[in-house]
């Protein structure tokens, strides 16, 4: 092995770019990005970043002298434009060849855009990349804007927590009966429906949105006949896995790109870790594709070790986080096996200060602490610990949690 190529600037491509010099590879390495900056983390867009109280130094991972100094060739604002396995190359947008002997395919995800009369107007925007981020701080900052955002997913009801800090009217259209309810059940999004409610948000649910209105840019929303005046839309509908570059090269596809538990791809040399990979999971038996944070992070560590041939096996809990106004979560958990678990509630419910615990078939598979900290870890022994526990007794909070682990 002497040059590993990397494809994407994100969490993933990044933290591949860092374990392999940490593994003591002391061949070439090239990162590829069509962003203009070096590799970057997400989460901050819609939470700290964009509210103002992070700076660029909490989005980018490195520098790009940081690169330079460990001998990576960082190549940016510049996409791949095929890929090759057969020939072990890829081509670039500038005309520019490049062989590997390994390649990681970390090309993220696109978000999506309803098909909306209106939809391309400008002031409709979505938040994907730090250029976004960006360009709504800008629109945001001052105050007395009207936000209409569409989706209440995180994405959106992350920004409407920070538009409403910086004293901005919002108003939130979700299709589904309560937000988040996709992702963590009813009774849990009726805990986030309370608290953007209380904070003045306009949140309203089991609605359909018809178009968005404008001369020249957008200035509103119809939604079941309604028109909510706008400064700004943002739609927070999802994102799809970037697959193309990996599809045209005849990658196996199925709901993102399909690897094995080391993330190996089903063309030879070929690795996918981050948002596009639909990772088979040992644990689980199946395969699981995420979108959060800690996937990327953590993936990109065990595709460097897989492409160095070292025995490497993605294994990890899921794990998100989230900063609303005066709450804060992280969720550990397996999402497949949430839908149909029942939540045990450990702790102040309506005080916003708990631990909620997804128990499917006596074991434990998912659990979310709110506004209660340094107990993720425990959180996850207890999902790997794979026990049968009483009801009553993870919902005690006199039981220490630690004490619940077998």
């Amino acid at each position: 092995m002497s040059h590993m190529l990397i494809i994407g600037g994100g969490l993933a491509g990044g933290t591949a770019a860092e374990a392999l010099r940490n593994e003591g590879f002391d061949g070439d390495i090239t990162v590829v990005t069509a962003e203009a900056h070096p590799p970057y983390q997400r989460p901050p867009l819609s939470k700290g970043y964009l509210a103002g109280t992070e700076d660029l130094d909490a989005v980018v991972l490195h520098p790009a002298e940081w690169y330079e100094e460990r001998g990576i060739r960082l190549i940016t604002g510049v996409a791949v434009t095929s890929l090759e396995p057969a020939a072990h190359a890829v081509e670039l947008e500038d005309g520019e060849r490049l062989t590997y002997d390994a390649v990681l395919l970390a090309t993220g995800a696109t978000p999506r855009m309803i098909p909306l009369p209106g939809h391309d107007l400008p002031g409709v925007m979505t938040l994907r990349r730090l250029d976004d981020s960006d360009e709504l701080r800008a629109q945001l900052r001052d105050g007395g804007k009207r936000l209409v955002v569409i989706g209440a997913g995180w994405i959106g009801m992350e920004v409407a927590a920070t538009a409403r800090g910086f004293g901005n009217e919002v108003a939130i259209l979700e299709r589904d009966a309560v937000p988040l309810a996709m992702a963590l059940g009813a009774e849990m999004g009726e805990v986030f429906r309370t608290l953007h409610l209380e904070h003045g948000v306009d949140l309203r649910t089991s609605v359909d949105v018809d178009r968005i209105v404008g001369d020249g840019r957008a200035e509103g929303v119809v939604v079941d006949g309604e028109t909510l005046p706008a400064d700004l839309v943002l739609v927070g509908v999802g994102a799809s896995p970037n697959t193309v570059l990996a599809e045209e090269a005849g990658l196996d596809i199925l709901n993102g790109v399909l690897t094995d538990e080391a993330l190996r791809t089903s063309a030879a040399d070929v690795y996918a870790a981050g948002d596009i990979a639909n990772a088979f999971h040992p644990v689980l038996q199946r395969h699981l594709r995420s979108e959060h944070w800690a996937n990327a992070l953590n993936a990109g560590k065990v595709a460097a070790r897989s492409m160095l041939g070292q025995p490497a096996s993605f294994d990890d809990i899921p794990y998100f986080y989230t900063d609303q106004y005066d709450l804060g979560m992280e969720l550990s958990g397996y999402a497949p096996l949430m839908t149909d678990a029942e939540i045990v509630v450990r702790g102040d419910l309506d005080a916003r200060e708990f631990i909620a615990i997804w128990v499917d078939d006596g074991r434990i598979v998912a659990g979310m602490n709110v506004n209660v900290w340094d107990v993720n870890d425990k959180v996850q022994d207890l999902i790997r610990s794979g026990a049968r526990i009483a009801p009553d007794r993870l919902r005690d909070p006199e039981v220490p949690l630690e004490d619940l682990i077998p």
